[in-house]
C-alpha cells in the first residue's frame, strides 16, 4: 500500500508537469532528479521489509525449538517423578514392615522377660566408651597409668567430670600435630629397650660391616659433631664412617674431622685436594669403604642411636634384601623434630615420581660399585641417580622397607629439607636422571617436571589398541547422556569403542536414547535383564567387548581432561602394571578417588577422600602417580586378558568391594595396580544405585564387609602402599595414635 501510494504521486506531479509551458525541459529535468531518489527510496524500502520478514522466521524458529526442547524437558522430569514416587512408596512399605516388627518385638515375651538386662546394658556402655577413651588418651599422652590417674584427679577436682569427658573426647577425636610428642613416646630407646637391642645384636647370626659415606665441605662446626656424635652413638657397634671433605676453605671442618678421626679408628677420612661437588667427593668416601652394605649421611643430620640395629636386623630377618630404606623426620636449627615422612613399602610408580626413599637408605657394596657409584653432574639428585639405577638391578622382595624414623634431616635455609626451591638445579637434574633410567630401560615416554615431583609420559604405540569402555546403567538418562556427550566430546585417544549396558531401564526417554546411540559407529547396546550385579554386569560386558584392552566406567562420571584415556591406557601398556585408576572429583571440586586405601575404616577407604584440588596432600600423594593396592572400578582400566586371567569381578560381590577384592587379585598375580591422578574425571557418586540407607541394602553391605574381611584378613592388617604409622580412623593420612609396628619385647 506505501508502494502504491508512493506511485500515485509519481503519476500525478508527472501529470502536472506535462501541463506546464516548459513541458520538455521540466519534464527532463524533473526526471533525472526523482528518477535516482525514487530508486534509492525504493530499495530502501525492500530491504528494510526483507529483514523485518528474515527477523520473524527465525523467531518464530527459536519458539519452535524452546517448545521442542521445554517438551523434552517435561518428558524428563515426569519420568524422574515417577522413579522418584515409586521410591518413596518403597520406602514407606519398609518404614511400615519395620513399624510393624517393631511392635511384635515389643509385644513378645522375651521383650518383657530381657527389660532388666537392657537397663543395665544403658549403663555398661557410656563406661566402657570412658575406658576405651581413657586408654587412647594415656596412649596418646605416652605417660603410665600413674601419670594419668595424678592428671585426671587434678582435673576432675578442678573442672569437674563433664570437662574432662570433653578434654578426652576432644584429644581421641583429632589428629597428632605434635610429631615432638609422638616421637618421644614411639622413636626414643629407653633403657629397656636398649637391653633388649644388645641382647639381639649378641645373638644376631650375619653382623656385617656397615659402611657410612659422608661428604663434607664448609660445614656447621656444631652440626658435623652432632652427625659424628650421632654415629658413635649407634647401638649396632660394627660400623666405619667415611669421611672425604671436598676442599673446604673453612679450616674448621678439616679439623673437626681429624679430631674424630684420631679419636676412634672407625672413623676413616680423606681430605680432597680439589672441589669438584658432592658426587665427586661421595666417591672418594666409597672408595674408603670396606663394608658389606653402604648407607649415607649428609654432613648436618642424624642417625637415630637404634638406626643401624633396625637394618642388621633386617639383614638377619631377610637374607634377600639388597637394599632397605627406612622413615625419616627434620630436624630444624634449633633442634625440634618436623615433618614426619612416614613411607609405603617399596612403590615403583611412586618412586618415578619423586625420591621417597631419600634417607635412611642401605645398598649392597657390591651393587653400588656395579653402577659404578655416584654420577658426577647429577648434583642435587645425585642419590636419586644412584637409586634409580640400583633398583632397576633389583627384584621387588630385594627392597625393603622399616616403618621406623632413623633419620633426622636437617632443615635449615640452605637445605632442600627447608624448601625444594633452595636448590633450584635439583630439579633439573631429577628430570634428567629419570630421562636417563627411561633410556637404559627403553621405555619410550617424555619425562616432565609437576609440583614436588615428575610425571612420566609414556609413549603410546603406533597402532593404538582398542579400548572397549563399558558403561552399566540403570534409568538415568541425564547422567548416562553427560557421560557419553563427554567421552565423544573431550577423548583424543584415537581408537575406542562404547559398549553401553542396559540393566532393567524402564524410563521412556532412555530407552529412545538407546536406540540412538545404537546408530552410532562405535557405539553398542548390551540389555542385562537379571537383577543388579555390578560385578555380573561387567563380567558379561568385558565377554562381549572386542577392545585388547577394557575401561569399567561408572554412568555417573564426565571426562574432565582429553587426555584421560590416552594416560590411562599407555600406563596399563607397560610391563607388570595391573590395573590403572583415575582421580575423580566431586562436582564440588574436592577429592573422591584418590587411591584406595586397604584396611581403612575396616575394610577399605579412599585416600585424600574431600580435599581441594589446590591441596597436594600427604607429601604430595595427592598428586603423583604411585601404585595403590586398589582403585576404584568407577573408573579403570586394565588389559581384557589380565581381567580374564584372574576371572574377572567376583559375582559374590554385587555392589561393594567387588573392585578392591579384584584389585587384590591382580596385584597377587603380580603387577602393580598404578592410580594416575593425570586422568581426570567428575563423579557424581552412586547416583543410579543410591546409597545404603535401606535395612536390606544394610544387610546386604555387612554380609560383604564379612566377606572381604574373612578373604582378606591377613592385607586388611598392613597395606603396602600406607604406613603403620598413620591412621585407619580417617582418610587424611594423619598420624596413627598408636603405631602397627613390632614392639621390642
Amino acid at each position: 500500500s506505501e508502494f502504491a501510494d508512493f506511485w500515485q504521486q509519481l503519476n500525478d506531479r508527472t501529470k502536472s508537469l506535462l501541463l506546464s509551458d516548459s513541458k520538455e525541459s521540466c519534464t527532463y529535468q524533473w526526471v533525472v532528479k526523482a528518477v535516482p531518489s525514487s530508486k534509492t527510496a525504493i530499495n530502501h524500502f525492500l530491504d528494510n521489509k526483507r529483514r523485518a520478514s528474515r527477523q520473524a522466521i527465525q523467531t518464530a524458529q527459536g519458539f519452535s525449538n524452546l517448545n521442542d526442547t521445554l517438551k523434552n524437558e517435561t518428558s524428563e522430569l515426569k519420568s524422574t517423578i515417577a522413579e522418584l514416587n515409586d521410591t518413596i512408596t518403597e520406602l514407606n512399605n519398609t518404614i511400615t514392615g519395620l513399624h510393624n516388627t517393631i511392635e511384635a518385638i515389643k509385644t513378645s515375651r522375651s521383650w518383657r522377660i530381657t527389660a532388666p538386662l537392657r537397663r543395665i546394658a544403658k549403663y555398661i556402655a557410656p563406661i566402657r566408651k570412658m575406658i576405651h577413651l581413657v586408654t587412647d588418651y594415656r596412649q596418646r599422652s605416652g605417660g603410665g597409668y600413674l601419670l594419668l590417674l595424678k592428671t585426671t584427679c587434678s582435673l576432675l577436682q578442678k573442672e569437674g567430670p563433664r570437662s574432662l569427658l570433653r578434654k578426652i573426647k576432644r584429644q581421641w577425636s583429632q589428629p597428632i600435630s605434635n610429631h615432638n610428642e609422638w616421637f618421644r613416646s614411639f622413636g626414643v630407646i629407653d633403657s629397656k629397650q636398649k637391653r633388649i637391642i644388645n641382647s639381639r645384636v649378641d645373638h644376631f647370626t650375619s653382623t656385617p660391616l656397615i659402611s657410612i659415606i659422608m661428604p663434607t665441605f664448609n660445614s656447621n662446626p656444631i652440626w658435623l659433631a652432632e652427625a659424628i656424635e650421632s654415629v658413635q652413638n649407634q647401638l649396632y657397634p660394627n660400623w666405619e664412617l667415611c669421611i672425604a671433605d671436598d676442599a673446604s676453605t673453612d679450616q674448621t671442618t678439616q679439623s673437626i674431622i681429624t679430631r674424630y678421626s684420631e679419636q676412634d679408628g672407625r672413623i676413616k677420612i680423606v681430605l680432597r685436594p680439589k672441589n669438584e661437588h658432592i658426587s665427586a667427593a661421595s666417591n672418594s668416601a666409597l672408595e674408603l669403604a670396606n663394608g658389606e652394605f653402604v648407607c649415607f649421611l649428609d654432613h648436618d643430620d642424624q642417625l637415630t642411636e637404634d638406626a643401624l640395629f633396625w637394618m642388621v636386623n633386617t639383614i638377619n630377618q631377610d637374607s634377600h634384601a639388597h637394599l632397605i630404606f627406612s622413615d625419616e623426620d627434620k630436624i630444624t636449627a634449633q633442634g625440634a623434630l618436623i615433618d614426619p615422612h612416614f613411607k609405603c613399602d617399596w612403590n615403583q610408580a611412586l618412586f618415578l615420581s619423586h625420591n621417597y626413599l631419600c634417607h635412611l637408605t642401605l645398598i649392597k657394596r657390591t651393587l653400588v660399585n656395579q653402577v659404578k657409584g655416584f654420577q658426577p653432574g647429577m648434583e642435587g639428585a645425585q642419590d636419586y641417580d644412584l637409586f634409580l639405577k640400583c633398583t632397576e638391578q633389583l627384584q621387588e622382595h630385594q627392597i625393603t622397607h622399616i616403618p621406623r624414623i632413623l633419620y633426622h634431616w636437617r632443615s635449615h635455609a640452605g637445605s632442600t629439607a627447608f624448601s625444594s626451591h633452595t636448590k633450584p638445579y635439583a630439579g633439573d637434574a631429577g628430570k634428567r636422571a629419570l630421562t636417563a633410567h627411561c633410556s637404559r630401560m627403553r621405555i619410550k615416554a617424555d619425562v616432565k617436571a609437576v609440583p614436588n615431583g615428575y610425571h612420566i609420559n609414556y609413549s603410546l604405540p603406533e597402532k593404538p589398541p582398542l579400548v572397549s569402555i563399558i558403561i552399566p546403567t540403570h534409568n538415568g538418562y541425564s547422567f548416562i547422556k553427560q557421560c557419553i556427550d563427554s567421552i565423544l566430546d573431550k577423548t583424543l585417544y584415537p581408537n575406542y569403542e562404547i559398549v553401553v549396558v542396559n540393566n532393567n531401564s524402564s524410563n521412556a526417554n532412555i530407552l529412545h536414547y538407546f536406540k540412538q546411540l545404537e546408530l552410532h559407529q562405535h557405539i553398542s547396546v548390551i540389555h542385562y535383564n537379571k537383577p543388579f550385579n555390578f560385578s555380573a554386569i561387567n563380567n558379561e560386558a568385558v565377554k562381549q567387548a572386542r577392545g585388547e584392552l577394557v575401561c569399567l566406567l561408572n554412568n555417573d562420571t564426565e571426562v574432565i581432561n582429553k587426555n584421560w584415556l590416552s594416560e590411562m591406557v599407555s600406563t596399563a601398556l607397560q610391563p607388570g602394571i595391573g590395573a590403572v585408576g583415575a582421580r575423580l572429583w566431586y562436582p564440588n571440586d574436592t577429592l573422591q578417588h584418590g587411591g584406595i586405601i586397604i584396611g581403612l575404616g575396616g575394610v577399605a577407604g579412599h585416600g585424600h577422600k574431600g580435599i581441594a584440588k589446590s591441596d597436594n596432600g600427604y607429601l604430595s600423594r595427592a598428586t603423583l602417580k604411585q601404585s595403590f593396592s586398589a582403585v576404584t572400578a568407577a573408573c579403570l582400566v586394565i588389559q581384557k586378558q589380565i581381567y580374564q586371567d584372574v576371572n574377572g569381578l567376583d559375582e559374590r560381590l554385587p555392589i561393594a568391594f567387588n573392585d578392591v577384592d579384584f584389585c587384590l587379585r591382580v596385584k597377587n598375580a603380580g603387577f602393580q595396580n598404578v592410580w594416575a591422578p593425570q586422568a581426570e574425571l567428575y563423579h557424581h557418586e552412586s547416583v543410579t544405585r543410591g546409597y545404603e540407607d535401606t535395612p536390606t541394602k544394610q544387610q546386604r553391605f555387612r554380609i560383604e564387609i564379612e566377606y572381604m574381611k574373612k578373604r582378606w584378613a591377613k592385607a586388611l592388617k598392613n597395606d603396602p602402599a600406607y604406613s603403620p604409622n598413620l591412621t585407619l580412623d580417617r582418610e587424611d593420612f594423619s598420624i596413627a595414635m598408636t603405631p602397627r609396628v613390632e614392639s621390642l619385647q
